[in-house]
């Protein structure tokens, strides 16, 4: 197993990695809309914590050496199920593959954002 780190996705906030790979999959941990700079959330849209959350699971892939062509899954969380529509559009600029996708409506998500999102994907 090889542990994932980069300085371009926002550190851990507890007591986890940022992503593992295990025979030839990445596996991350759930990203929040942290600027990785500040360790702050500082985007207060739904729009705007989508893109850093991409950003973010963008720099953890190419930490691993791969981008989102390889992503197999995600697993999409939403404050308000009513900004799902805003969020599939962001999504769709990113995840052109059209992986695997469970989004679900959480009552409370870290730091209190709109948005988490964690993902599998194939490395080589």
């Amino acid at each position: 197993m090889n542990t994932i780190h980069t300085t371009n996705a926002p550190e851990a906030i507890g007591p986890y990695s940022q992503a593992v790979v295990h025979n030839g999959i990445l596996y991350t941990s759930g990203q929040i809309a942290l600027n990785p700079a500040s360790g702050m959330v500082e985007a207060q849209t739904i729009e705007a914590q989508t893109e850093q959350v991409m950003k973010n699971l963008e720099a953890v892939l190419k930490a691993a050496g791969t981008d989102f062509t390889t992503v197999l899954k995600t697993t999409c969380f939403l404050k308000n199920m009513s900004d799902f529509s805003i969020f599939n559009e962001i999504y769709a600029k990113y995840f052109t593959g059209k992986p695997a996708r469970s989004c679900v409506a959480a009552k409370e998500l870290p730091k209190d954002v709109l948005v988490e999102v964690e993902l599998i994907a194939a490395v080589e």
